[in-house]
């Protein structure tokens, strides 16, 4: 039985370079690129969770501090929507030249400011782009002409006590004209703690990507 494999990664970018964790099923049908939340990184407890189940379906993940320690130190940096696009858009190039990703659909799963800058990623990108997965996310921090050009299958999930965030969602849903669907996560807040709420997110996401990152025809993610 092959065992998974793991990698930390360093990935050049403009100001140096940006560090991430890779780590891949046997077999992956393919691979999630997390975008973490300001003040986040790629040892954030709740994504690393939501990575595991994913990898449990078969599929494989990068964590990726999309922010060197230095630009992580200011504020203003956190919350640059347009460096943090540009930042997964060299990520995912770079996963595109390593043999192990090359050809294996590929997803983004974004959590608070990451997730604009995933779905101004996935917009730029168009189809090779195959869904999106926001956990928490500010997608309202997207230009309404970057939303609008989102035609992947999108998951926005938001916890029903976080209200501020649940509406922002559901006016950035309105622009998108792809398949995009807001769950509410009954009982959970924004960091989604209470008990089950996290479960959830991790295996509503999982099933998300099983559904639409396989290519046509192939098999899902996890089938035996």
């Amino acid at each position: 039985m092959q065992s998974a494999t793991q990698q930390l990664v360093r990935i050049p970018v403009d100001s140096g370079f940006i560090e991430g964790a890779w780590e891949s099923p046997p077999d992956s049908q393919g691979l999630v690129l997390f975008a973490h939340g300001s003040g986040s990184s790629r040892h954030s407890p709740r994504n690393n969770h939501v990575a595991r189940v994913l990898r449990e379906r078969g599929l494989a993940t990068l964590l990726v501090d999309l922010l060197t320690p230095e630009e992580d130190r200011a504020e203003a940096t956190r919350f640059d929507i347009a460096l943090l696009t540009q930042r997964l858009l060299d990520v995912t190039d770079w996963a595109r030249r390593q043999p192990a990703m090359a050809l294996v659909p590929m997803g983004y799963f974004g959590a608070s400011t990451g997730a604009a800058a995933a779905l101004r990623a996935a917009a730029a990108l168009g189809g090779s782009i195959r869904a999106v997965v926001s956990r928490g996310g500010r997608p309202d921090l997207a230009p309404a002409r970057d939303l609008a050009r989102v035609r992947c299958p999108t998951l926005l999930l938001v916890g029903a006590c976080d209200e501020e965030v649940l509406a922002l969602n559901r006016r950035a849903a309105a622009h998108m004209p792809g398949t995009t669907v807001l769950t509410v996560v009954p009982h959970a807040s924004h960091l989604f703690e209470e008990p089950g709420a996290l479960e959830t997110v991790a295996q509503l996401a999982a099933d998300w990507f099983a559904q639409h990152l396989p290519a046509p025809g192939g098999p899902a993610s996890g089938a035996q």
